[in-house]
């Protein structure tokens, strides 16, 4: 019960997040072949643990992303270069068609946290109030589209990434994120990025 207080103070700092336009998936596969392939691979699957799996990514989220890396809002010099030329439309096709796409099982690299990282991602940490990461991305880690992404099958390396990025600020343009990575310790988060790595 204290985990769903928790979790309803954080409530007020999710910022609305609009639907995406209908996208193209067919459009957006040729932009994923031409913009895309070098990262995330084509159908979104990304070989490479600094890079996100955006298969079967929610639509809006995905668009969402893409817009604030073309703004500025979340920082990356890459994906502000790459973004930049991409219309609405395109941002919107490229969304339709990763969301779209399978993504694929991964177990994790280091079975030695998972425990540890299970029982953060389902209980939290009652003593740090730190709510439990299912509330918003739900149990088998799929997410709650528009506000919360899919998690489950995604890089320990990159989830690490962005929840270190989130508790130092350098990260910003998912607010309620902020407060609950600014109470996790680096073992606490790399326990429950391999959990994460390894749901389906």
């Amino acid at each position: 019960m204290r985990f769903l207080f928790a979790t309803l103070a954080l409530l007020p700092l999710v910022s609305a997040v609009a639907a995406a336009p209908k996208g193209d998936p067919v459009k957006g596969k040729a932009l994923a072949e031409k913009v895309c392939i070098a990262c995330h691979g084509v159908d979104g699957n990304s070989v490479a643990a600094v890079n996100p799996v955006i298969a079967g990514q929610h639509a809006d989220y995905l668009y969402k992303q893409l817009g604030d890396f073309k703004s500025g809002k979340r920082k990356n010099p890459v994906m502000l270069g790459i973004t930049a030329p991409l219309s609405d439309a395109d941002m919107a096709d490229a969304a339709a068609w990763f969301s779209s796409q399978q993504p694929k099982e991964r177990g994790a690299s280091d079975k030695a946290l998972i425990e540890a990282g299970r029982k953060i991602f389902r209980n939290g940490i009652a003593a740090k109030g730190l709510p439990a990461c299912m509330s918003c991305h739900s149990p088998n880690g799929a997410g709650i589209p528009a506000q919360y992404p899919r998690l489950a099958g995604q890089h320990a390396a990159y989830i690490t990434a962005q929840l270190s990025a989130f508790r130092s600020g350098e990260r910003a343009n998912q607010p309620v994120m902020m407060p609950i990575a600014e109470k996790m310790t680096d073992k606490e988060i790399k326990a429950v990025a391999e959990f994460i790595q390894a749901l389906r």
